[in-house]
């Protein structure tokens, strides 16, 4: 099919490990590729096809990352790019909105499996909150995680994890999901310098401003100011809220996606999720 001449695209909606596989097979054949997440279950793997697309810059290679294209992330990261919470601090997100009982990994073979799907939670359910959150914050320079393997349910792979983030700045974070909580919490709270993103179940957006750094006010505030603070007096004064809500259209993300690659395909559009930036989840 590939040599056929009639192909002009490829998306490889196909088990994780035939993701940089079939797409070097198009690549090669100068056919443009989209691969679905995760980029390939190792990154030697994703490197290998970004090194290949790379010398082929006549090709578009993309990757399914949708909840780029989400409203609500899009307006976090312009939030943080245009400065309104300054250098970050901390981010901390929970997300564990995955509850998947015993009855769905025993409906296929292929499920939670790592010879077919190469892993579990981090692998299936969390990969778009992973890149969301080196996408708005950067990458850690080191990953301390705690990975529980059959935790909660009859499986093998990974099915809780616990990740602490390690910036190299002095910035740190803490990334928590699992697939056993039937009552899950998707909570993403980022704070910098000069104030807070918190993030609610991906609908909702509360930014709060401080109308000085954290830093400037640490220098000039005298202890009767602090000692006020300490009492609850003034808080209102030394920063300001805003809330931003959205609605989320299912499948929208994955369509947008789509179209990004075609519009970079046509006319150059830049690509919202590049298949090089596989490697960093």
């Amino acid at each position: 099919m590939l040599e056929s001449g009639d192909v002009d695209a490829i998306v490889t909606t196909v088990p994780h490990y035939l993701h940089t596989k079939i797409g070097k097979e198009a690549l090669s054949r100068d056919i443009h590729a989209l691969l679905e997440k995760p980029g390939d279950i190792y990154a030697e793997k994703v490197k290998e096809i970004s090194d290949l697309a790379a010398s082929k810059p006549n090709l578009t290679f993309g990757i399914f990352f949708n909840q780029r294209t989400n409203p609500l992330y899009q307006k976090v990261k312009s939030l943080i790019d245009n400065g309104e919470i300054g250098e970050i601090r901390r981010t901390n997100w929970i997300i564990t909105t995955w509850r998947r009982p015993q009855a769905y990994y025993d409906q296929s073979s292929w499920r939670a499996t790592w010879s077919s799907e190469g892993g579990g939670v981090l692998v299936n359910q969390a990969p778009h909150q992973i890149d969301l959150l080196q996408w708005l914050c950067g990458l850690p320079k080191k990953v301390y995680a705690n990975v529980k393997y059959g935790y909660q349910r009859d499986l093998n792979v990974d099915d809780d994890v616990t990740t602490v983030l390690d910036y190299g700045n002095g910035a740190t974070g803490v990334f928590i999901t699992c697939t056993h909580d039937i009552i899950g919490t998707d909570r993403l709270e980022i704070t910098g310098d000069k104030g807070k993103i918190l993030v609610e179940d991906s609908k909702k957006i509360t930014l709060k401003s401080l109308n000085q750094s954290e830093t400037q006010m640490n220098q000039d505030m005298t202890w009767e100011e602090v000692a006020e603070l300490f009492k609850g007096n003034g808080m209102g004064d030394i920063y300001k809220e805003e809330t931003f809500e959205f609605e989320s259209v299912w499948g929208q993300q994955h369509i947008s996606v789509l179209e990004n690659f075609t519009a970079n395909i046509l006319d150059g559009t830049p690509l919202i999720a590049p298949g090089s930036d596989g490697i960093n989840v």
